[in-house]
């Protein structure tokens, strides 16, 4: 597999010993870590309440030159309404299942974000984290499916995992969270209820905004903050498990402590965002052990370097870090674990299909 650049990245991983198991992992880790403190879990719904509502005020009062910069203040708080939510679906929000769900539903309102089918699919991710075909979190793409596309499609795959890359978690909460046919019968009624609440919600938001102010004020208000919020979903999941030398691997390779603690990134943004996200990128100590409160999660970091620090994924926020990632992290490769859509491989690949096409 790739060597990490050790001017981006922590470099020297070590690999995990086979004997180590995920309950050892969990067990190294302080037993406060997994205590919730309802006064901390809401501190941080006021946090997020007080500083969207105040990011609105900023948008509201700022000349047209500063909207860019208020929107993405905005966008970045509006984040903090989901990573509530996902402690909520993780039930390390509150002890009582009825409160995670509701105010799970009631914190992804304002991204008119069904709460229940995203707490389905994202235990899938959780359950399967970097397995191949399997992990339903940023995917790489295939050489073949990327070979047998048409240019329309092939388009639309360059762009996602490219400079569209901020779009993409859009289209993955339609495709995944929008229709009942993902769901199994079981889990459709709550799944319907949180469809319900979006549907209401929206047909309530909407009409009254467009009515009262306007189609502008959907956008300057709403719109823009909301493609901030997912410029950082699409973000904060692409590096937390997709960096040039992080693999995906088939099942038989697979394994589920060492995709927990050494394929997921702790990645270190710079403060204000920290504080507006909720410490969601204190990443690996969530992987290891969901069931950890976000405002616990720098502690369970801090015991996890201190007893698997050789073993664990490491880099600090920047636009080279980001570049890397949708310049080089398009296509699966079994020798380099990525391979771009524009390499010299790729277009061998693309070939030797061809030829293989024509002879058949």
């Amino acid at each position: 597999m790739k060597q990490p650049n050790p001017k981006l990245y922590k470099s020297n991983i070590q690999p995990l010993p086979d004997n180590v198991t995920l309950k050892d992992v969990k067990d190294s880790m302080p037993k406060e870590v997994y205590e919730k403190d309802m006064w901390k879990a809401w501190e941080k719904v006021v946090i997020t309440l007080v500083t969207f509502t105040l990011s609105l005020m900023i948008i509201d009062n700022s000349p047209w030159w500063f909207l860019p910069i208020a929107w993405f203040i905005a966008g970045t708080s509006m984040t903090g309404f989901f990573v509530i939510a996902h402690d909520c679906g993780h039930q390390s929000f509150s002890d009582d299942k009825t409160v995670n769900d509701v105010v799970g539903i009631l914190m992804m309102l304002p991204l008119f974000y069904p709460f229940e089918p995203w707490r389905i699919q994202h235990n899938l991710h959780h359950n399967n984290t970097n397995k191949l075909h399997v992990d339903n979190a940023w995917q790489p793409f295939q050489q073949e499916d990327y070979a047998a596309a048409d240019n329309v499609t092939k388009k639309i795959m360059e762009l996602i995992k490219g400079p569209m890359w901020w779009f993409a978690s859009v289209g993955h909460m339609i495709k995944k969270h929008f229709f009942l046919s993902e769901f199994q019968p079981h889990q459709q009624t709550k799944v319907m209820i949180s469809l319900a609440a979006v549907y209401l919600g929206a047909a309530i938001f909407f009409p009254y905004m467009l009515y009262n102010y306007g189609v502008w004020a959907i956008v300057k208000y709403w719109l823009m903050p909301y493609l901030g919020y997912h410029f950082w979903m699409s973000t904060f999941t692409m590096i937390h498990h997709t960096l040039p030398h992080i693999p995906f691997l088939p099942e038989s390779e697979w394994s589920d402590v060492k995709a927990r603690l050494t394929m997921t990134v702790h990645c270190e943004y710079p403060s204000w965002i920290e504080f507006l996200t909720h410490h969601i990128n204190v990443h690996v100590p969530h992987h290891v052990a969901t069931n950890i409160p976000s405002y616990r999660l720098r502690q369970a970091w801090q015991s996890l370097q201190e007893t698997y620090g050789p073993y664990v994924q490491e880099t600090t926020f920047s636009l080279e870090v980001l570049k890397d990632v949708i310049t080089n992290c398009h296509l699966y490769d079994t020798d380099d674990t990525y391979t771009s859509f524009y390499s010299d491989k790729t277009r061998e690949f693309q070939a030797k299909r061809g030829q293989s096409t024509k002879s058949d």
